[in-house]
């Protein structure tokens, strides 16, 4: 099974490759000129190609920390040496869009690694099933559709998830040297980095919490209702907290993050704010329906696994038995809906991305909408929490604040926003059922394919403009 599930990964992999490089071929026919961010993105790496790194040289508009162009020049700048190509064709845009395709390599090979690390292999079908779980979140569109561009998402979900998997190996200060690394690359990955550090400190609170449950003759009195378990949890917690053994043995493990926490505050105080360079239109804010979009978004995207008619079944059950604690939370979320939903000027103005449409024609067309879909978001975010009930109640808690902190803050409602949590939450959900995974790999490449021939044939102008315009993510 072992040999059979390398040329599964093999031929999965070489397979992807190929077409990508197909992909990279029709796009840079089509795309001869830097588009959308890499007019930021692109010239200044060029700058760093050519050596000039002074700050009087990086462009005000980029937002995020260098990561990017430094490592472009790393991969670029030996290919002059070795093969003898000029200046001008090293630092070209083809080359420069070509470093996210070996990223995208890269991340290939780090979620099959996660898959079996993160997932049993005690089933006959798990070989499969982790090869097609691998090759279906390799091609996840709104992931996929950056490595043909010099954006910073593709290299920011390779230095995260190498992160992610040296931390599931005990790593933790390789682990913590490459969360910097992706830090370079786009600031809020700070928060992974917490969350890796999360994930040690929940495993061992887990291991704590079996020990506490097996105390009194190895079974706890029963517990009644959702808010006794809390109280014991909350209680425990406080116990554990209250030992200098156990935060000593906590700090310990996750100084090499603690470290890293502590240079990005110091980041923070000389920086005067996490974003560089435009902040007019980075401003943080309490976002809170940004929590309800990535439930859609990942309900849409995970659908073959999250929607169900049992599902849904359970889940009409489990409100009309609790219906005033759901009652509560759908005031709750009424109420975040109509205070905190702000609508950001690029939102509102740039006709290039699906989310101008979705918010135009629904969400600004017909107020109520907002209203009347917090039942849908309610469903999307107990499904995903139920798809997660294999974890722990530890990491689900760490993994949820990570969450929280990484979407709400975020005025803009863009879907590159929600990609790493999206892959995290995708990771750690059971492996499911070979057919689902083919549904889900199927509606992958369907979404991929319409949105690379929009992209590439359906273009556009601006009435006062003469430059080609394309629909993307």
């Amino acid at each position: 099974m072992a040999q059979l599930e390398g040329y599964y990964f093999s031929a999965a992999l070489s397979c992807t490759f190929l077409v990508s490089c197909l992909l990279f071929s029709a796009f840079s026919r089509a795309l001869r000129e830097p588009y959308m961010d890499e007019i930021f993105h692109l010239p200044q790496a060029q700058r760093y190609c050519e050596g000039h790194f002074s700050l009087s040289q990086w462009d005000p508009m980029i937002t995020t920390l260098p990561g990017l162009y430094l490592v472009s020049v790393g991969v670029v700048k030996p290919a002059s040496w070795i093969f003898g190509w000029s200046e001008h064709v090293v630092c070209s845009i083809g080359m420069l869009r070509f470093v996210n395709l070996l990223f995208s390599v890269g991340n290939f090979y780090l979620l099959y690694l996660l898959f079996r690390k993160v997932q049993p292999r005690n089933k006959a079908a798990s070989s499969i099933q982790r090869v097609l779980s691998t090759l279906t979140l390799a091609v996840f569109p709104t992931l996929y559709f950056f490595n043909f561009l010099y954006y910073t998402e593709v290299g920011s979900m390779f230095f995260t998830l190498f992160a992610y998997l040296m931390c599931l190996y005990g790593n933790h200060k390789t682990s913590a040297l490459l969360g910097f690394c992706g830090f370079m690359f786009r600031q809020t990955n700070i928060i992974w980095a917490v969350f890796c550090a999360g994930n040690v400190i929940a495993q061992k609170l887990t291991e704590a919490w079996k020990t506490e449950l097996q105390k009194k003759e190895n079974r706890l009195p029963p517990i009644k209702g959702p808010f006794a378990e809390f109280r014991k949890i909350l209680q425990f917690l406080l116990a554990y907290s209250m030992s200098w053994k156990n935060l000593s043995m906590l700090f310990r493990l996750t100084w090499p993050y603690i470290l890293l926490g502590f240079l990005f505050c110091a980041f923070v105080v000389l920086n005067g704010g996490i974003v560089i360079g435009d902040r007019s239109s980075h401003e943080a804010c309490l976002h809170f329906p940004q929590l309800f979009y990535f439930f859609s978004f990942t309900l849409f995207f995970s659908f073959p696994h999250l929607l169900s008619l049992s599902k849904l079944k359970t889940f009409l059950s489990l409100v009309w038995k609790r219906r005033i604690l759901f009652f509560v939370v759908t005031l709750v979320s009424v109420s975040l809906v109509w205070k905190f939903t702000y609508a950001h000027k690029y939102l509102l103005a740039d006709n290039r991305h699906y989310t101008f449409y979705v918010w135009k024609r629904v969400f600004q067309r017909y107020e109520i909408v907002k209203y009347l879909l917090v039942p849908a978001y309610i469903f999307a975010g107990w499904s995903i929490a139920d798809s997660l009930k294999s974890k722990s109640i530890f990491w689900n808690l760490m993994f949820f604040i990570c969450l929280f902190i990484v979407v709400v803050p975020q005025k803009l409602l863009e879907f590159r926003y929600f990609i790493l949590p999206y892959v995290i939450y995708r990771l750690n959900v059971p492996l499911p059922p070979t057919s689902r995974l083919i549904c889900e790999l199927s509606c992958y490449a369907i979404v991929n394919f319409i949105t690379f021939y929009i992209f590439l044939n359906k273009t556009f102008q601006w009435p006062n403009s003469q430059d080609i315009q394309r629909f993307m993510w």
